[in-house]
């Protein structure tokens, strides 16, 4: 298994003002909040998302640790579908300082390329700022897509911190 140097980037997004969105007109597109979100389907989610991606903190979890963290009330995931199919998906967490995180964040891969990212993205901020964040944050990688820096950047967010770190790819 391969070691690679990964450079992790850290975004925050201040306040919803400094938020440029971009929605897709498509009319077939819906968001739903599931809650709590069912643990095999943020499973399936999770490895249909972001196994080109490399994820797999959440693999380790057990589905009762799971589950609690999908019913914990400042715990929000939101699925985007086309025409009812699964399309992508963004889980948030409100930390106790009263900013959000988007935990996790992305599309299946068969809607890559569609322009769905800025879309979802947009729908994301503005379900943490409902949230009453006082800023929004992430995280992403070199492992990441590689668009996924620049949709977040485009969607207004900043990097604050950089750091790097070895990862052992599977």
């Amino acid at each position: 298994m391969p070691v690679v140097t990964v450079t992790r980037t850290y975004l925050r997004l201040a306040s919803r003002a400094e938020a440029r969105p971009r929605r897709s007109d498509d009319p077939r597109l819906t968001l739903e909040r599931l809650d709590p979100c069912p643990v095999a389907l943020y499973r399936e989610l999770y490895r249909d998302v972001g196994s080109a991606w490399h994820w797999h903190d959440r693999d380790a979890w057990s589905d009762e640790r799971l589950a609690a963290h999908l019913r914990a009330p400042d715990t929000r995931v939101h699925t985007l579908r086309r025409d009812g199919e699964l399309a992508g998906y963004f889980e948030l967490v409100r930390h106790e300082r009263g900013d959000v995180e988007i935990a996790y964040f992305g599309l299946l891969p068969r809607f890559v390329g569609k322009g769905l990212g800025a879309h979802l993205l947009s729908e994301a901020i503005d379900a943490a700022f409902a949230l009453g964040a006082t800023e929004l944050w992430l995280h992403t990688c070199t492992l990441d897509h590689p668009a996924a820096l620049a949709n977040y950047r485009a969607r207004g967010f900043q990097p604050f911190r950089t750091e790097t770190y070895e990862a052992t790819l599977s």
